[in-house]
């Protein structure tokens, strides 16, 4: 119902119904305070708009803290006072019934105080929360935890629609940050003083100390009071309370604060503006309170936005309510209920509108809404509980993350240590020192240790059970290992070994069945020879590797040939055609040094010495190679390649109840071909009886195999990445990162190589043969290629030089015009090569002048062309004696060019004549051929 009310400015101005439902009777501080922000700012913001054509009137209703109550009270508004929007409620519980009332009636309910997430999946558009939802705040939270390290939080809440609708959105942001919820503590509302402590006694046994607290301020109160009664205060707790507890710091009592000290809290930022102080300093004196917080801050803001919206819509539509049909005739129906006379607004649709639309600065800060109808999120001040009140150490923002100010979040959170993120905190007990966030509990259940019972490779891990006593003991080189480890940690960690066995005391399974036992809840740890691999790791947690990874193949071994008198290089075996060609090889080899030839050219000798270095490397390395065959024995693998395994169809042993055996089968091998052994004896007994050709395992196994049995047996490829042994523990366990950073101190310390020395001996390492196959060990002519290459290059390039060089030099020979065919060309220039080179200094000795000097007559040599031309034409012997020709030097070339015509034939000689150290004369020529010319 709307009416002309009187107002300053404006006597005709429309009222507007405007209902508000909180819990009033129980005088809550959010009723309180709520109602008297929204009284007030309907007040001020009609005195700032005195020309508004719209006034809200107020109808309050109280709710008496019942849902129920709440929906009575707003059917009671909707029909009766007709009002044209509803302010409240003060629950989520209640916000769940009223918001179908709302969306029936075409009114919006505007809640400043209903913070579950919940309420967002309804998605009514009749429905705006004017406060910050929950789900926003576990943001801040997570990045708290993440700061500081933490690996477990519990979250402590009260057990309603309040408490449960944070618990989502808490563990899926912890879980952002690496962080896990391993238990959850729901306390009743009506819970009593007594119950409450059996839940905190029953979290005292746990090993988390970090706690996220969820509930409303008198439950916290009660909650708090008992946790400093039961000691759960002190150092080595963590406290943590969203702004449920948070945003009412300053109206609690001093005794519950007292039993709050170092708490860790967090609530939305409301900046401190000049608006705010002011509207402070009015509210004070107005209602003579000095509490004022954020609820009532929201209220005000809400009230500003929702008169802002009627003015706004009261300009396009009358604030009027449709007729209902069933209301209409009620008259006529004896069992109508209020349900059914719910008639909808006629404006409601366009005040919604208008209440999406509103964006203004207000007390709280910037208001304004989101699609889906929420407030849009806000920074959140993280508040630490210290003295009287609470003191802001930091802030959080949803860009920015952690900061110690505001004007820091653009850099806040990146790469930044949380001394730089938060001022320093007081913790609970009055520490400085930061929580660790978990500890052992020592009034609680030690440790249960899970170990493997095994029959072999005792070293590893041994179960023995005195028979006398019925005492259980545990030994081995992990056990060993592991309290190694747990003698660095900082604090105490009791835990007893509880063997993983049967009735009968045998295994009670396999590897992968005793790491499902720590997932199932029945171990808390398993230690013992567990290696680290991908599908365990879905289930539970691993600690770094304290053994060397890998798994591979052992077969057995034998000589690589016999030491006797006929004792032949490999390199001589094979075809017949490769032992020829070998041969030959080796014995033109030889010849570079074998005969002690006169080399006279520089290009000669250039390739004599690199032949001769390569002689030398060559002698040396096969005088090496063929000594350590008489004095080394070699030995060689049986098999080499796991294909030939396949191909063959070879049986292959694995030990029992490793994981080794599902590898196996997915590379190839079928399950009739795969036989288990318990221990090292048995494998070795398994080879000895040619049942299996060659055995899988992890390398350690296979050390202390080799170890026993050194000279039969060698590791080959290939070899299978693992991560190596590590200790077992729950997923997400806080003690993984300790456990991890303790193994790495012992396995890089002497600790790690005594506990070796102990299990393994000193010798753990075969002394007569290799582990394991290096290939590429026998020496061959492969072995020498590149210093072939560099000779062959060497001495085909001095002979292409010296080839060059020749023809050129004597290239009057194929350049000749006449007669002579391009073949005798040929022909004459190879002669004239394998004559002696009378022009090397090699030749030269000016005391022997049979090599320097060559005269004709005295050589009683007739001259070639007197010679030809006698033989042929017969002249007069004082002729010829005119002819004599004078002494000729050797280096001289003759040229005789006599043309005789003779019956109608030209003939003409052109002799080049080099003279040998025994006066012979060459002149290109048969003396038949020149005889018939």
């Amino acid at each position: 119902m709307t009416a002309a009310v009187g107002q300053s400015g404006n006597a005709t101005a429309v009222a507007v119904n405007v209902g508000v439902i909180l819990d009033l009777n129980r005088r809550t501080d959010v009723a309180q305070v709520g109602l008297s922000c929204v009284e007030m700012a309907v007040s001020e913001f009609y005195d700032a708009h005195p020309n508004y054509t719209t006034r809200i009137v107020i109808a309050t209703r109280d709710s008496g803290g019942d849902v129920v109550q709440a929906a009575a009270s707003a059917l009671d508004l909707i029909n009766n006072v007709q009002v044209q929007a509803i302010l409240g409620p003060e629950t989520s519980m209640q916000a769940n019934f009223l918001i179908p009332l709302g969306e029936k009636a075409q009114i919006p309910v505007i809640s400043f105080s209903a913070s579950s997430p919940t309420l967002a999946s309804i998605r009514s558009p009749y429905f705006f929360r004017a406060t910050q939802k929950d789900s926003t705040q576990v943001n801040a939270i997570a990045a708290i935890v993440k700061a500081f390290s933490w690996r477990q939080v519990v979250p402590i809440y009260v057990d309603n629609a309040y408490g449960e609708g944070i618990v989502p959105s808490l563990v899926d942001s912890l879980d952002a940050v690496d962080a896990r919820v391993p238990y959850r503590s729901a306390i009743s509302a009506s819970a009593t003083d007594d119950q409450i402590g059996q839940e905190l006694y029953k979290l005292m046994t746990m090993q988390t100390r970090v706690f996220v607290v969820h509930m409303a301020p008198n439950l916290g109160a009660r909650l708090f009071a008992k946790a400093k009664e039961v000691e759960m205060m002190s150092p080595g707790y963590v406290w943590i309370v969203t702004d449920g507890i948070t945003g009412f710091l300053n109206s609690i009592d001093s005794s519950v604060l007292e039993s709050m000290q170092g708490v860790l809290g967090v609530k939305p930022h409301v900046p401190r503006t000049k608006e705010v102080l002011e509207f402070r300093s009015r509210w004070k004196r107005k209602f003579q309170r000095d509490h004022l917080n954020s609820y009532g801050l929201w209220a005000y803001d809400a009230t500003v936005a929702l008169a802002t919206a009627i003015e706004k819509a009261g300009q396009a539509t009358n604030f009027t309510f449709l007729n209902n049909s069933s209301s209409s005739n009620a008259g006529n129906v004896t069992n109508s209920t209020d349900l059914d006379r719910i008639r909808a607004s006629s404006s409601g649709p366009n005040l919604a509108l208008e209440l999406s639309r509103a964006k203004f600065a207000g007390l709280s800060g910037e208001f304004a809404m989101e699609p889906d109808g929420q407030l849009k999120g806000s920074a959140y001040e993280v508040v630490n509980v210290n003295g009287n009140g609470g003191r802001v150490v930091g802030y959080w923002t949803r860009g920015g993350g952690l900061a110690r100010e505001l004007a820091n979040e653009s850099t806040a959170g990146r790469s930044a240590s949380r001394e730089s993120l938060m001022r320093t905190v007081i913790w609970p007990g009055d520490a400085a020192a930061v929580p660790k966030g978990f500890q052992m509990p020592t009034s609680g259940k030690k440790l249960r240790i899970g170990v493997p019972v095994k029959d072999g490779f005792s070293e590893f891990v041994s179960v023995t059970t005195d028979p006398e006593t019925n005492k259980t003991s545990v030994t081995g080189y992990c056990i060993d290992i592991f309290e190694a480890v747990v003698q660095t940690l900082p604090y105490a960690l009791p835990f007893e070994y509880v063997p993983f066995a049967n009735a009968t005391g045998d295994s009670a399974g396999t590897y992968n069945d005793l790491v499902y036992q720590v997932f199932l809840g029945n171990f808390d740890a398993v230690v013992g020879d567990t290696t680290v691999i991908a599908n365990r790791s879905n289930y539970v947690d691993f600690t770094l590797p304290y053994t060397e990874s890998g798994v591979s193949m052992v077969v057995p071994v034998r000589p690589d040939g016999s030491k006797n008198a006929w004792l032949i290089s490999k390199d001589f075996r094979g075809p017949p055609s490769h032992q020829a060609g070998t041969s030959l090889w080796f014995s033109f080899s030889t010849m570079v040094f074998a005969h002690r030839e006169n080399v006279v050219s520089n290009l000669a000798r250039t390739v004599v010495i690199i032949w001769c270095f390569v002689v030398l490397i060559l002698t040396q390395s096969y005088t090496a190679s063929f000594t350590s065959l008489l004095t080394v024995q070699r030995l060689q693998p049986t098999v080499t390649d796991i294909n030939e395994l396949l191909r063959k169809g070879e049986f292959v042993g694995y030990q029992d109840g490793s994981f080794v055996v599902g590898l196996l089968k997915r590379i190839g091998f079928r399950d009739d071909r795969l036989v288990p052994y318990d221990n090292s004896d048995h494998c070795d007994t398994l080879f000895g009886q040619g049942r299996i050709a060659a055995a899988f395992d992890e390398i350690p196994y296979i050390k202390l195999f080799l170890a026993k049995h050194c000279s039969k047996y060698m590791m080959t490829d290939p070899s299978y990445k693992t991560d190596g042994f590590g200790f077992v523990f729950p997923k997400g366990s806080v003690l993984v990162p300790d456990i991890s950073r303790a193994v790495l101190n012992v396995t890089e310390g002497d600790k790690m190589t005594k506990i070796e020395e102990a299990w393994f001996g000193k010798n753990s390492r075969c002394p007569e043969s290799s582990t394991s196959v290096s290939p590429g060990g026998q020496l061959g002519l492969n072995s020498f290629w590149s210093l072939f290459l560099i000779a062959g290059v060497a001495a085909v390039s001095a002979l292409i030089i010296f080839a060059a060089t020749f023809v050129y030099q004597h290239r009057q020979i194929l350049l000749q015009q006449q007669k002579p065919s391009f073949w005798r060309r040929i022909m004459r220039l190879l002669r004239t090569f394998d004559k002696k080179d009378l022009k090397c200094h090699t030749f030269r000795d000016d005391n022997r002048v049979g090599n320097n000097e060559v005269n004709l007559v005295s050589l009683n040599v007739m001259s070639p062309s007197a010679y030809s031309v006698q033989t042929e034409f017969p002249v007069d012997s004082s002729t010829a004696a005119a002819a004599t020709p004078p002494p000729i030097d050797s280096s001289t070339e003759l040229h005789y060019n006599d043309n005789v015509e003779a019956q109608g034939v030209e003939i003409s000689i052109d002799l080049h004549q080099n003279f040998s150290g025994a006066g012979q004369i060459d002149d290109g020529y048969d003396n038949d051929e020149i005889t018939r010319h």
